[in-house]
């Protein structure tokens, strides 16, 4: 299967995206946060980020999903900061503290291609919400120096879907990690009542953009929507409720990785129930809510981190 943004590029659609995403930076309201920063003239609002994007790694990864590891390794590249901003996140001096490097389009471009040479199966941007539109600009320059491989939108599904319709027949595999059901605990953890309304939208798109996962031969991630969901202890992010919305208003055929490796991280101290670890017991309950729920594609890693 052919990446959907060579057409893109091909008919010359990329390019107008890629125009009209950064008209946007004029006056940012590319994600819900809706704060209106002048990012192209230096502003920075919730995101922290202006007109530059901001790489804090790049490289193979061998640890998401399996339709997405292959050989070579996921190609991520991590941006810093973030517009959602979990107070446990596990990538806290990244998402939070900002740690990483300006990056031109030119140089995105070239970690784009470089991760190509690697070997690895797809590019896969990691917390890209806060700079769509600067992933669209290096994107133009690399599909015209030989960029081949399928992209995933790696996000917190914290996104505004008027911004989502900006990568439509660009993005080939979307992976939004469907966090929070309940509004109190959003609010606490990331300041964003309005989490499930968001995601809920968002993820409604990235479905109707490319619908359920497909695989090619090698078992890889072609095209679709796989959904992350971690679980927190204490039922705190609403995982029966998140379940049946999948299976009900998405489809029982999405694939889901129900993810145990919650850590207290960042300043998660300071809540106290999320100041432990997830036990095997609620692990376990949450993929048999999962099942209830009917849906029957799950990621296996759960299986392993049970052994």
């Amino acid at each position: 299967m052919v990446p959907a943004y060579l057409q893109a590029a091909a008919d010359g659609r990329l390019q107008r995206q890629a125009a009209l995403a950064k008209q946007a930076l004029a006056e940012c309201r590319l994600c819900p946060r809706d704060c209106g920063a002048r990012r192209l003239a230096g502003e920075t609002g919730f995101c922290r980020t202006g007109a530059a994007a901001v790489v804090a790694s790049y490289g193979p990864h061998f640890g998401e999903e399996r339709p997405l590891v292959g050989r070579g390794g996921s190609g991520t590249i991590f941006f810093a900061h973030c517009n959602l901003r979990c107070t446990f996140c596990q990538n806290y001096e990244i998402s939070h503290l900002g740690q990483g490097d300006p990056a031109t389009a030119d140089q995105l471009a070239a970690i784009m291609l470089a991760l190509q040479a690697m070997g690895c199966a797809n590019i896969n941007f990691v917390t890209p919400s806060h700079v769509v539109p600067q992933i669209l600009e290096a994107l133009c320059l690399a599909a015209a120096d030989g960029l081949r491989l399928p992209l995933v939108f790696n996000t917190s599904a914290y996104d505004r879907v008027e911004t989502l319709r900006l990568l439509d027949g660009v993005v080939d595999v979307y992976l939004p990690d469907f966090k929070f059901w309940d509004a109190p605990i959003a609010a606490e953890t990331c300041q964003a009542p309005d989490y499930r309304q968001t995601a809920c939208a968002a993820i409604r798109e990235m479905h109707r953009q490319v619908g359920d996962l497909v695989v090619d031969a090698d078992g890889l991630a072609a095209r679709g929507l796989l959904v992350r969901h971690l679980v927190l202890p204490e039922r705190l992010a609403g995982t029966e409720e998140i379940m049946q919305w999948l299976a009900a208003e998405i489809s029982p055929r999405t694939y889901v990785n129900v993810m145990a490796q919650y850590r207290p991280c960042g300043t998660a101290s300071r809540h106290p129930a999320l100041s432990r670890r997830v036990t095997a017991a609620e692990s376990a309950a949450a993929v048999e809510a999962a099942h209830r729920a009917g849906l029957q594609r799950l990621d296996e890693g759960w299986r392993r981190w049970r052994l």
